[in-house]
């Protein structure tokens, strides 16, 4: 049976990645800087994006999002493993967006991802020390619904 540290442990980290989500999805990237770990390492390569530190994430998001005119981060299914103050945690996300073509088009992208993440104690607060991506799938639509 879990503890009661244990489940407020998990609760903690999966509302940590939700936050992640709202904030990216909200393009509230400041929000970034209290979920990361000031030396945290984020690694996007796997769906095409840069890996770095927290501020090169942040400017590559501020770049590339307003590129889509909608999107949702849909995390899920985390199996997460907490030791003392470090833990990890793999998580299924998928996450559509309608991205602009250069036929002057939308079309409705869909990604589907593992996070791949370590987490520390920061402070009696969890934090993301490193997020990798993993791919599962990638799919562009050949057309957007009419008047989407």
């Amino acid at each position: 049976m879990l503890s009661l540290q244990e489940i407020s442990d998990r609760m903690e980290i999966e509302d940590l990645m939700v936050r992640y989500s709202h904030a990216v999805d909200t393009h509230q990237w400041e929000m970034l800087d209290e979920i990361f770990t000031p030396d945290a390492h984020i690694d996007y390569t796997a769906m095409g994006g840069p890996a770095g530190d927290v501020e090169s994430t942040k400017k590559f998001l501020a770049a590339v999002m307003p590129n889509f005119s909608a999107f949702q981060h849909m995390i899920s299914n985390s199996a997460i493993r907490v030791e003392g103050d470090h833990a990890t945690a793999r998580t299924m996300c998928h996450n559509p967006m309608m991205v602009g073509a250069a036929d002057g088009e939308r079309r409705l992208m869909l990604c589907g991802l593992w996070y791949h993440d370590t987490f520390v104690r920061v402070n009696g607060e969890w934090r993301i020390q490193q997020r990798v991506e993993e791919k599962s799938y990638m799919f562009v639509a050949p057309d957007a619904l009419p008047g989407s």
